[in-house]
């Protein structure tokens, strides 16, 4: 009778299948970087596309008007000026409340005045608090921006990218910036 020894070994050994593993989770955690990184940059497009799309809406529905009087979020939303991807849903349109593209209180009103209005997105990071304050929204009716507490005349913007990260120094998502109108 003839013994057979097999020498020949079928299939991964235990160093191999770690070693993919590892290959793996590398991959995961650098794939899990991008999507945060493009997630982020997602929401701060689509919080300026916000304050645009309120801009424009605000100034076509009181074109006629010599003033912004009784400007409200809930005449806003009343006026349909508020997009519909910043009302929380399971609110009702009575209840006035405005989100931002990360999830913070959007806050519309008339000056004392009336003669400006005011657009205020609130519960911004650190990063995106920057990167708004600190982005040129042009001199067409921009009468001032307030970062926080400070406040800059129009001569005064853009603000540097330093400066905002000076002044967009809280945490936790307690940053807001105020743009003012006419």
């Amino acid at each position: 009778m003839k013994l057979l020894n097999k020498t020949e070994q079928s299939g991964r050994s235990m160093v191999e299948m770690l070693g993919v593993l590892a290959i793996i989770g590398v991959l995961s955690v650098g794939g899990i970087s991008g999507y945060s990184k493009a997630m982020a940059k997602f929401k701060l497009t689509k919080a300026q596309d916000q304050l645009s799309m309120l801009l424009i809406n605000i100034r076509t529905a009181f074109s006629g008007s010599s003033s912004y009087s009784g400007l409200t979020n809930a005449t806003a939303i009343q006026l349909n000026i508020v997009p519909s991807d910043m009302l929380p849903s399971g609110l009702g349109v009575s209840n006035g409340s405005v989100i931002n593209a990360f999830s913070g209180a959007v806050t519309i009103t008339a000056t004392s005045s009336n003669q400006h209005f005011s657009i205020k997105f609130a519960g911004l990071g650190v990063e995106t608090c920057t990167s708004l304050a600190s982005s040129d929204w042009g001199t067409e009716g921009l009468v001032k921006m307030t970062v926080n507490e400070t406040a800059y005349n129009q001569n005064a913007l853009p603000i540097s990218a330093i400066t905002a990260v000076g002044k967009c120094n809280k945490t936790n998502s307690t940053n807001s910036i105020t743009w003012e109108y006419y």
